[in-house]
């Protein structure tokens, strides 16, 4: 009988950590081990006492799943590396520099980021390659985004994603390609960079929109996101998948197994 994967959830307390416990409760080839907060809390959340990340709570798992903020994210890193434990990272709003420090810690654990876990997202990111390669520097791109009043950081991580793969249709450098970032914006303009737009109202979970405009016809390709439990499932199903692979840095695309 194959053994359950053990599993250590970061920032259980955040809205993302409650639904990975959730699903992780579900889930029959995993074992919730360990649970980790930025603050000591003393009460039990799914018979588990929570733990600040050290070696000691990050031993326990043989995959942890973060989905908290950067600081969170190297704290994590820089032990789990050591002890070549595999990291699934949820956490988005990292820096270009602190991308390429993901990247070194990978060389000694395997790791797997993806600013969105969900299955139509991936595939919506995967459209749109192809649509940016097929329409050429003709077309001008934008990508819009809304998400609950809650959310900090602008434009999300789902949204760079899907501003990358426009630049990955175009052969370009993303960083070379970013635009303006709008907020809470009714309309925003087309360039010949990528310009992005972010709403934050209410409590919407998630909505991504990609448009291409030659002037004389408007592509549009959307996802919605209605329940949180799509994130949770994905970052579970990477954790399986993630769980007999050598040190290396892998996405979702990577699981889906997308050409």
């Amino acid at each position: 009988m194959k053994s359950k994967i053990k599993l250590l959830i970061t920032g259980c307390m955040g809205r993302m950590g409650k639904q990975l416990i959730k699903t992780s409760n579900k889930d029959k080839n995993v074992k919730l081990v360990a649970l980790t907060e930025s603050k000591l809390i003393n009460k039990k959340i799914s018979g588990i006492v929570p733990e600040l990340n050290t070696e000691k709570a990050i031993s326990k798992a043989d995959v942890i799943i973060d989905f908290t903020i950067p600081k969170c994210t190297f704290e994590v890193l820089k032990i789990a590396s050591k002890l070549k434990k595999k990291v699934v990272i949820g956490t988005t709003g990292f820096s270009k520099k602190e991308e390429n420090i993901i990247k070194k810690f990978s060389n000694k654990t395997a790791i797997l980021k993806a600013g969105n876990m969900s299955l139509g997202i991936n595939l919506l990111m995967y459209l749109t390659e192809i649509a940016s390669k097929a329409l050429g520097d003709k077309y001008l791109s934008k990508v819009f985004e809304v998400h609950h009043k809650h959310k900090k950081d602008f434009p999300s991580g789902t949204a760079l994603m899907l501003g990358k793969g426009i630049a990955v249709g175009k052969n370009k450098d993303f960083y070379k390609l970013l635009g303006k970032k709008f907020l809470n914006k009714k309309i925003f303009p087309y360039s010949k960079k990528i310009n992005f737009n972010s709403v934050r109202k209410g409590e919407i979970i998630g909505e991504h929109e990609v448009k291409f405009s030659s002037g004389k016809e408007i592509i549009t390709l959307n996802h919605e996101a209605f329940d949180r439990a799509l994130y949770s499932e994905g970052a579970i199903t990477a954790a399986k998948w993630l769980q007999s692979k050598k040190p290396g840095l892998y996405s979702m695309r990577d699981v889906l197994n997308f050409e």
